[in-house]
């Protein structure tokens, strides 16, 4: 069985060159599995996408809900990589209700430990903590 992590990092370096270059996300996609990883298994490349796109489709609900609550923070001066572990977490937290939230934040975290650092992983904690607590636990179920 694939490993989930994998896919969620490897939708977090789509999300990476799609957040720098705002291409079109089937190129991305195309480009990342010929280049990058021609021999994943398709259980991990059919996770990895969906996270992806699910990210790409609803970008403007989940920027909205950055600014909202990264107050002085402006979105274009975050890291590239912390901002998109971000949206990875809160689109999981948002629309993979079979993940619980505890999940959700932890593989974010993990992912930012690896690929950021400490100062990452606190600032992106209190964030999706706070929408985990505010606006998850707030909608209708």
């Amino acid at each position: 069985m694939p490993s989930r992590r994998k896919a969620r990092e490897c939708a977090l370096q789509m999300l990476f060159q799609w957040d720098l270059g705002r291409h079109n996300p089937e190129i991305v996609q195309e480009l990342f599995w010929s280049n990058t990883r021609p021999d994943e298994d398709e259980a991990l490349r059919s996770f990895a996408n969906q996270l992806f796109e699910g990210v790409e489709s609803n970008i403007e609900e989940i920027d909205h809900l950055i600014r909202t609550y990264t107050e002085g923070w402006s979105l274009e001066r975050m890291p590239v990589v912390d901002r998109n572990v971000l949206r990875l977490g809160i689109y999981e937290l948002l629309h993979h209700p079979e993940a619980p939230p505890a999940v959700a934040i932890n593989e974010a975290l993990e992912i930012a430990r690896k690929y950021s650092g400490e100062d990452a992983v606190l600032f992106l904690n209190g964030i999706l903590d706070r929408i985990r607590k505010e606006d998850i636990n707030a909608r209708p179920a």
